[in-house]
């Protein structure tokens, strides 16, 4: 089943290419705004709250009711799901990054010059202010940097970060759809077992950190702890200031669906009052 991820920027005619690639391959296209949507419902915030977080123009009060951290473990949920059910093109948000370690995700970003993105959506918009346009070009692309920085620590741009890169203005658009269906059509792209079961290990890391943060919002004591997947046996590491707690974390994680064995290796940090 292929999984395509794709980063595009405004004006570049990414949405004509990933369209390309789901009639010609049978795909199902995700764009940003069904995510969006999930993640509204999980964090039970407006739509319009989550997209202006994610685009990074979120007002005061809405960085102060976010929490950063839950929405980058919801983006990563709602992403691998869509993953794992493949045959898909995922157009956005994250995807790119989250599935970088899935060997048959094809990882593709589509750019081009300014001035050729300026035309583009100087005519989908139908004005003649190519500042304007320009303006609002380099506010997306400032937002979107923000964002993938803040949520998964990375820069968007970074070519290395993808299998493909495609300068619109330089390939048409049918040529750069036959280039990224060559590559997922190629058998280093193809779901196996193994490649199957990384999806399945991210997803399960996802899920307990779920439980050990809902642990964390509601005790008085917080677990700062790292889990780590391989095909149902789970390591955890970190630690904790009392022995309770670690017990604790091992057996929250041991109620996860899709856990067969957990290797504890959470270190207890015993804090001594010191008389002076």
């Amino acid at each position: 089943m292929a999984v395509i991820a794709m980063t595009r920027e405004m004006g570049t005619l990414g949405k004509e290419v990933a369209q390309g690639l789901a009639d010609q391959l049978g795909l199902k296209v995700v764009h940003h705004e069904l995510v969006e949507h999930g993640l509204a419902e999980r964090l039970g915030m407006p739509e319009s709250a989550v997209h202006r977080f994610l685009e990074g123009s979120p007002s005061l009060l809405e960085r102060w009711k976010f929490d950063s951290t839950r929405l980058s473990r919801y983006t990563a949920k709602e992403i691998l799901e869509l993953a794992q059910e493949g045959n898909v093109v995922i157009r956005g948000w994250g995807a790119t990054a989250l599935l970088r370690g899935v060997p048959h995700v094809l990882r593709v970003r589509v750019c081009a010059p300014m001035t050729f993105r300026e035309r583009v959506m100087m005519e989908r918009l139908g004005i003649n202010e190519a500042s304007a346009v320009r303006g609002e070009i380099e506010r997306n692309d400032a937002a979107h940097a923000r964002t993938m920085h803040g949520l998964f620590g990375l820069d968007w741009q970074d070519p290395m970060h993808y299998h493909l890169v495609l300068n619109a203005e330089a390939v048409p658009i049918e040529t750069c759809v036959k280039l990224v269906r060559l590559l997922a059509e190629s058998p280093a792209f193809q779901e196996t077992e193994d490649s199957r079961s990384v999806i399945i290990d991210k997803l399960l890391e996802t899920r307990i950190r779920a439980v050990l943060a809902d642990r964390s919002r509601t005790g008085t004591d917080t677990f700062d702890i790292e889990p780590t997947a391989r095909k149902g046996t789970v390591t955890l590491t970190g630690m904790v200031m009392e022995a309770p707690l670690r017990a604790e974390a091992e057996q929250r994680v041991r109620g996860v669906t899709g856990v067969t064995e957990v290797e504890n290796r959470i270190v207890v940090i015993y804090s001594r009052a010191t008389n002076f």
